[in-house]
Order: structure tokens, then sequence, then C-alpha cells
């Protein structure tokens, strides 16, 4: 499997894929230690997670040069990725026990009723490469954390991430047969839905997450999916400072290139701020440094994926055909890698596929509407259900709006930003279940209700 350099097309390095054979090695080998890394005490395996928190900290450019190279990722954007990741394995091992050790429902002189988390046994998750340490981390420390093996496939467009990970985690203290890393593309993911793990747990798209999803039914066991998003954003007609609202929801659209989960991919402007915004979020727009990922400054780097190119192609034609106006880039750039112009474009409808499909690109359609029953109309028109933003004066207005929409995230003034103590899930085509938060970490375990009678 060649390694290509997004910014430059240039094969980084090549590696050898895993095979039916060597995927039912390193199964047996998850198999036989499970046991053993789950008898060790919870405080153990919290140390080791932390040493390997520890380990990214002290590793981190030499991290960040290798996320970059085969992302695509500009370096201080991926540094931004390793600390948050950083932070996110300090929020888990710090609640790890407050939401891993028994929990007393009932204590009475002859009735003790408990809850007690056991772990899931051996864990498949099939990562995702638009932020793997990040991503990552959501769903193997937890794992790990409440004593379960795990094998971790991380995306092909990833691999070498993923290869550092696995290291770093046997140099913090992980033993061999507690954690091994799958290599490969599609092909080596269906090899591993076909083997008996006790729980599949998936990042990425929707037509992948449905195909799992159906496929490991029959199994019953634990399925999680965490999946795309449309993510629609609104403006209302009193936002008090609307420089600082250009700035954060231009960043919200085109932040890692566009390429998050829950990136900005719609937005709707009240009228009384509509041309005033447009013209000043374009202003915004055509600010961002572009270039070479591993130049210090950049903000905009290339497309992680070749055929993503393709996509954006098409949804900047169809709009155009529908009556979009194309106001800021729009075509691919010309020039070696994977780069899209920025691209912003208004007077779109919510027919029109830049709209309605995952762009997962520096691009944005912007629509004017004239009150909020619009606005809630418009962005709960939508297959997904991730995140949802208002920006308003009034918490009580934003509020209003946002319960209204089906989505597992809700921000005021704000957008683009998970926190590891709220739980990160979706709704509809957006995903099940949750990682982040006491829900993600009890995720990775099932709960066993104990009646007991007699003195406690």
């Amino acid at each position: 499997m060649n390694i290509i350099n997004p910014a430059t097309e240039e094969v980084i390095t090549t590696i050898p894929e895993d095979t039916l054979t060597t995927l039912e090695k390193k199964f047996s080998l998850l198999k036989q230690g499970q046991p053993l890394w789950h008898q060790k005490s919870l405080q153990e395996r919290i140390t080791i997670l932390r040493n390997f928190k520890e380990l990214l900290s002290e590793n981190i450019e030499s991290l960040c040069a290798i996320l970059t190279s085969e992302v695509g990722k500009p370096l201080q954007q991926s540094r931004n990725e390793v600390n948050g990741a950083i932070a996110r394995i300090e929020w888990l091992t710090n609640n790890g026990e407050k939401y891993l050790v028994d929990e007393w429902m009932t204590q009475e002189d002859s009735l003790g009723e408990k809850i007690s988390y056991e772990s899931l046994g051996i864990v498949c998750n099939i990562s995702a490469w638009n932020y793997p340490y990040l991503v990552g981390v959501n769903a193997f420390v937890p794992a790990l954390m409440a004593g379960n093996s795990v094998m971790y496939k991380p995306s092909e467009y990833a691999t070498l991430t993923g290869l550092e990970i696995e290291r770093l985690l046997k140099r913090a203290g992980i033993p061999d047969n507690a954690f091994h890393i799958a290599i490969g593309t599609g092909n080596v993911g269906e090899l591993l839905l076909a083997m008996p793990f006790n729980g599949f747990f998936f990042t990425g798209s929707n037509a992948t997450g449905k195909h799992i999803y159906s496929t490991i039914a029959p199994k019953m066991v634990t399925c999680q999916l965490e999946l795309g998003g449309k993510d629609p954003l609104y403006v209302a007609d009193d936002v008090e400072d609307l420089k600082s609202v250009i700035a954060g929801t231009a960043d919200g659209a085109f932040y890692n290139n566009g390429q998050s989960c829950c990136s900005v991919e719609r937005i709707y402007v009240h009228e009384k701020l509509y041309d005033l915004y447009v013209v000043e979020f374009v202003k915004e727009v055509s600010g961002f440094k572009l270039g070479l990922p591993t130049e210090e400054g950049i903000y905009i780097g290339p497309l992680t994926r070749k055929n993503q190119l393709q996509v954006l192609d098409e949804q900047v034609a169809d709009a155009k055909a529908k009556g979009a106006k194309v106001l800021l880039g729009g075509k691919r750039m010309n020039r070696k890698g994977y780069y899209f112009e920025p691209t912003v474009l208004a007077d779109v409808t919510n027919e029109m596929k830049i709209m309605r499909d995952e762009s997962f690109g520096p691009i944005i359609g912007i629509m004017k509407v004239k009150d909020d029953q619009e606005a809630i109309s418009l962005m709960a028109d939508t297959d997904f259900g991730l995140t949802a933003s208002v920006y308003c004066k009034s918490l009580e207005r934003a509020q209003k709006i946002l319960s209204q929409l089906e989505t597992g995230s809700a921000y005021w003034n704000c957008c683009d930003r998970v926190s590891a103590p709220l739980p990160w899930s979706g709704r509809k085509n957006s995903g099940i279940g949750s990682t982040l938060s006491h829900a993600g970490i009890r995720a990775f375990t099932h709960p066993k209700a104990y009646h007991l009678r007699g003195k406690i």
C-alpha cells in the first residue's frame, strides 16, 4: 500500500497490508491477552494511559511532521490536534475511576443493589483520517481503560500515524497482546467485520457506517457509529459584534480545510445582515494563507483524498446551474497536490447539492432567511443530525431555536467544537451512540446489575 503525500503527490513509503492470516493471528493474541489486561487494576491501566499522554507531549514535533506528511494538515493544526488529544486523555483518565468503579444504588441492612461496569472484551475500532489522534483517543483510550483489548484500524490515509500510536502505547506499558493495529484499505476493514469481536466502533462516512451496521447486526454485539454531518449555522439579526461572528463562522467552515465532522457546512443569515455578512465573510476567507502545509502560518493546505476534488467540482457545478453565485474560488488550484480554492457561494437554496450533501472540503454556501422560523425550517431540512449553531444576543432565543433541531450537539455563539466532558453523538444519519463524557467511557462496558440479599 502506497502512502502518498497529498501536498506533493509523492509516495512517502510503501507498507504491506494485513491479510486474513495476519489478522487472525493478531485477534488470537488479543483474545489471549484481554483477561490478563483486565486483571490489572483500573489504576494501573490509567497510569499506563497517562504515560502514553506524556509520550505524545514529548514527541509532538515528530508526530506532527508525520501527520502533516500523510494527511496534509498544516503543521500548526497538527500541533493543535495532538495537544487536543493530550487534553482529552487527561480528562478521560481523571474521570475513569469515577465512572468505571462499581456504583451502589441501594445499601440497606439486608439489601444491596449495585451496577458493575464490565469490559466488553475484544474491541474493534475502525477509525478516521481527518483527526486520527482526536478520533482515536475518543475510542481506544476509554476502551483500554475499561479493560478491553483493542484492534485498531487507522484509515489508510493515516497509517503512519496509526503506527506511531501503537509504538507509543507499547512504550507506555500497554502489553503486546492488548493492542494491535490493522493496516490496509477497505478490504481489510471487511475482513475485520467478519471476525468475532465483542464490539465495533467506527468513525467515517454514512455509507460505510450503514454497511458496517447491517453487516454485524446478526452478531448481536455492541456497535457504535460516528458518522458525518451537514451542519447548519444561523446568524440572527441581533448579533452585537458581526466582525467577530464572521471570523468565528469562517473558521468553523474552513478549519482543517473543512474536513471535520462538525465543520459548518451551511450558513443561513437573517436578511437584515445578509449583504454585509457576505461581503465581509468573503474578505475574511480571502485572507486565509494557502500553501504547503509544512510552511509555518499556512491555514489552507491540500485535501487529504484526491477523489474529494471531484465531489467539490460537482457541488460547484450543480450550484451554478441552479442559480448560485460563486463569490470566491470555485475550482481546483493549478499546482501539484490535491488543492481546492477556498470557495464561497451565495444565493444558494436547499435544493442544491452544496446544501444537502456532505462537502468535507473548503467550500460553503450562504443563504438569506427572513426570520427565525424560516431558519429553523431550513436547518432541519436534512438527513443528518450532528450539530447546529445559532449566533444571537439572547440565550433564550437560541435555545428556542436549537431545541427544535434534531442534533447531538447544539452551539450558541460558537461552532465546530468538541469537549471531553460532553457526549459526542449524532442523530439520524449522523450516527448511533456516544463517545466522550461519562457516556463515552461507559460505552466500552456492559453494565451488570447486582441484587444482593444479606448483610452488606
